[in-house]
């Protein structure tokens, strides 16, 4: 945002210091009276006060945490990079990431990062750790993570010649015309017009490198041929272009009216509670393979340092604590939510039915370009890809048009 660029940058007031994280520090090293503020996004720290809890035992740091709903979230962080008070260790969304490192708010903690056995880049994703590298220097690191993969209904696909789900661009056409011909208003796959990221995914498989440098290429060939493909769906009525209102029992339980959809790992529970009548009959799997890739979006959030910090080595101490295999194996049980560090994905829990193949997708997902404008840039795709899917507008023209807001964007 233009005027975030104008704000001073906060005083960096904790000094750097190398420290060692073999093992995480015992009380004597930091005095107990010291607290340290953390702000968890979401609607309660039910999921993390174990973690916290286990690390005041070991440290005896306390911990003042502050849950903020995502909605809210936004607004609080611009208010608390205004007035320049900010907690000592904050959850920073991935989207969040290029935006608030641009306006001052996180701490260069380059030198922690590569120094620590725990913090090292080269435990965690590579999709997840580039959303934390601004210009070379690390401004946070990865504590969960998420990517989109297949949900396919395998008695239905079986039932078209692909039991284990089509295993690329061709095939997944080919299955979602072949379940739509079993009747009126049924349906082969899902083509998601609310989501903001879909489109770039597709035309990423195809080699479209999005936005790079200050400039956009969403009406090159690549990108252009990706969006006709997704089309493509709608203009066979293998995939619907409207909402259908209907709920994931009626439209992937049941008969299957919509058998494929692309989404997270959230959709497992909610499958499993609300339509328990095909259990044994549907999996997960990684992406079809597209021309180029099968590359996949990934998101999450991150653990950083606010920069102006007076406690920054029990913060870091924090989030090396948070980052165990242990704490992160507390927060998934407690929140479903995956860990980003690659080790802890060994643990037999994270290779159960359905989870896994989100974990084999993760060697193949890559973050929505990092830029301070991406939500207006994402808003303004939105728009576009809803005048082609739903109104037939020209895709070549309105991708055109599409580059030209764009570019005029990031400017």
């Amino acid at each position: 945002m233009k005027f975030m660029k104008k704000m001073v940058k906060a005083t960096l007031v904790g000094a750097l210091g190398m420290l060692s994280f073999n093992t995480v520090a015992s009380a004597t090293q930091v005095q107990a009276q010291e607290e340290l503020s953390v702000w968890i996004m979401g609607d309660g720290n039910e999921n993390t006060q174990a973690i916290f809890d286990g690390f005041t035992a070991e440290t005896g740091i306390a911990t003042n945490v502050q849950s903020i709903p995502w909605s809210a979230v936004h607004d609080r962080l611009l208010t608390a990079v205004a007035s320049g008070e900010g907690p000592d260790v904050i959850q920073m969304g991935s989207t969040f990431m290029a935006e608030f490192v641009d306006a001052g708010a996180l701490m260069d903690i380059t030198d922690y990062v590569t120094n620590s056995e725990t913090l090292a880049p080269e435990n965690f994703f590579e999709g997840n750790v580039n959303t934390t590298v601004f210009e070379d220097r690390y401004y946070g690191v990865p504590w969960y993570t998420e990517t989109r993969a297949l949900y396919y209904r395998t008695d239905l696909l079986e039932s078209v010649g692909y039991p284990e789900g089509p295993a690329n661009w061709e095939e997944l056409y080919d299955a979602a015309v072949k379940l739509s011909e079993r009747g009126d208003n049924m349906y082969g796959f899902s083509v998601e017009l609310p989501e903001q990221s879909y489109g770039f995914m597709f035309a990423r498989q195809n080699g479209s490198p999005l936005i790079e440098d200050g400039k956009a290429y969403v009406n090159q060939p690549e990108f252009v041929e990706a969006i006709e493909y997704l089309h493509s769906f709608v203009k066979a009525g293998a995939a619907a272009n409207m909402d259908l209102g209907l709920d994931v029992a009626q439209t992937f339980g049941g008969d299957g009216i919509v058998p494929m959809f692309i989404s997270g790992p959230w959709m497992i529970s909610i499958i499993n509670e609300n339509a328990p009548d095909i259990e044994g009959n549907w999996a997960v799997r990684t992406l079809p393979e597209g021309p180029v890739n099968n590359i996949s979006n990934t998101g999450g959030a991150n653990l950083a340092v606010w920069n102006g910090s007076d406690n920054v080595d029990a913060a870091i101490q924090l989030i090396d604590y948070m980052l165990t295999p242990e704490s992160l194996l507390t927060f998934y049980e407690t929140s479903s939510s995956l860990p980003a560090r690659e080790v802890v994905w060994e643990e037999n829990v994270l290779q159960e039915e359905h989870i896994s193949a989100f974990g084999e997708q993760l060697e193949n997902s890559e973050h929505m370009p990092l830029i301070t404008q991406w939500d207006a840039v994402a808003q303004a795709y939105l728009s576009a890809y809803e005048q082609i899917m739903v109104g037939g507008a020209d895709i070549q023209a309105t991708l055109d048009q599409l580059n030209g807001e764009i570019e005029s964007l990031i400017q």
